[in-house]
C-alpha cells in the first residue's frame, strides 16, 4: 500500500471517476471520502459519493458529510454555469447508477478531518477536488494541523484557461475565501492541477468504449460518466470527441506524478473584486520574487491519463 490519502468531493461525474480510481488502485489507500457543495448540493454530492463507492463493492470506506455552503458567503455564489440536467450539464444530480445502500456516518466532515489529522502518527494525503470549504474550515479550527499533511493536492484553478467565468475556475469561485485560507495555510507542499493541465489531458469517445468494454463496474460507469461530459462539452482531441475529467487528474498524479507538468510558483486568489472573484493569480513572471507556495500543473500526459484508467479500471475491487 501506498499513500495513505483523504479525497474531499462534490460529486458529479469527474469526482466519480477520481473516486474510483483511489479506491481500486492498489498503490493508494483511501481511509475516508469527506463531501461538500458544489457541482450539486450537498445531499446529492453525498448520495452520489455513496452510490460509487457501493457500485465499486467498495461500501466499508467512510462517507462523511461537510460544508453545504461557503465559508464568508451568505449563500452559493452567483448562478450556475450550466442548466441542470440539460445537454450541457456534464454532472446531472444524480449519477447514473443504482441508488445507495449504505448512507454517511454520523459524524460530520470538519469534526474528521480535525480529528484524524490530530491523531494521525504519518503524515496524510489531503485531495480536494472540489470547493475548499471543509479544507479552510479545519485550518481555521487549528491551523497547526498543516504538520500532518504530507501533501495537499487540489482540482482547481486556471491561468489561461477559466469556465464559469472569464477570470474564474468553478471550484474556486464557488469559495474563494475558503481557497485563500488554503494557498496561505503553509502546507509543505500544495499541487494545484488547474483547467490549464486537464484541458491538456482530454479523455476521448475511444478510450470511453475501451473503458466499457473492459466490462468491469468500474469501467463501465467510467465510460458512461465520460460519455456524458463528453456530449457536454463537445471538445476534441486531434479530431475526436472527447472532454475533461478533472479530478481524476489529481488522483493519477499520486501515483505517477508525470502525468502533469508543474511550475513552482507564488499563488493568490482574488477575493474581492466582482469582475475576477475568484481567480487564481499565478506569479509567472521570470526573475519573480514573491514566496513560492504552490507546484501548479500547466502540462498533462492525456495518453498516460487513458493508459492508467485502463488498468486500474480493469480489474474489479
Amino acid at each position: 500500500m501506498g499513500r495513505s490519502i483523504i479525497l474531499d468531493v462534490d460529486t458529479g461525474t469527474d469526482d466519480a471517476v477520481a473516486i474510483m480510481f483511489a479506491a481500486l488502485h492498489p498503490e493508494i489507500e483511501l481511509l475516508a471520502v469527506t463531501t461538500v457543495n458544489g457541482n450539486v448540493p450537498l445531499a446529492d454530492t453525498t448520495d452520489n459519493t455513496l452510490r460509487v463507492l457501493d457500485w465499486i463493492e467498495r461500501p466499508e470506506i467512510p462517507v462523511f458529510a461537510g460544508l453545504s455552503r461557503p465559508i464568508a458567503r451568505s449563500g452559493f455564489p452567483g448562478a450556475r454555469h450550466f442548466d441542470r440536467d440539460s445537454g450541457n450539464d456534464p454532472h446531472g444530480s444524480a449519477l447514473p447508477i443504482p441508488p445507495p445502500r449504505g448512507t454517511a456516518q454520523d459524524v460530520g466532515a470538519v469534526e474528521y478531518l480535525v480529528e484524524t489529522l490530530r491523531s494521525t502518527t504519518e503524515p496524510l494525503t489531503l485531495v480536494p477536488v472540489g470547493p475548499l470549504s471543509n479544507i479552510a474550515t479545519v485550518l481555521t479550527i487549528d491551523p497547526s494541523l498543516t504538520e500532518a499533511v504530507e501533501e495537499v493536492v487540489v482540482m482547481g484553478g486556471g491561468h489561461a484557461t477559466t469556465n464559469v467565468t472569464a477570470s474564474a475556475e468553478f471550484n474556486i469561485w464557488a469559495d474563494p475565501e475558503a481557497a485563500n485560507v488554503v494557498f496561505s495555510a503553509g502546507f509543505r507542499r500544495l499541487t494545484l492541477v488547474p483547467l490549464d493541465a486537464t484541458h491538456r489531458a482530454l479523455v476521448t469517445r475511444s478510450a470511453c468504449r475501451v473503458l466499457e468494454g473492459l466490462a468491469t463496474p468500474a469501467g463501465i460507469a467510467a465510460a458512461r460518466f465520460i460519455g456524458r461530459r463528453i456530449d457536454a462539452y463537445g471538445a476534441s482531441a486531434a479530431g475526436e470527441e472527447a472532454a475533461p475529467v478533472h479530478d481524476v487528474l489529481c488522483t493519477a498524479y499520486l501515483v505517477r506524478p508525470d502525468v502533469i507538468t508543474t511550475r513552482h510558483l507564488a499563488l493568490t486568489v482574488e477575493t474581492a473584486s466582482p469582475l475576477t472573484i475568484g481567480r487564481t493569480v499565478m506569479d509567472t513572471r521570470p526573475g519573480s520574487t514573491a514566496t513560492r507556495n504552490a507546484h501548479v500543473a500547466f502540462d498533462a500526459d492525456a495518453a498516460l491519463l487513458i493508459e492508467l484508467l485502463t488498468q486500474v479500471f480493469g480489474t474489479d475491487a
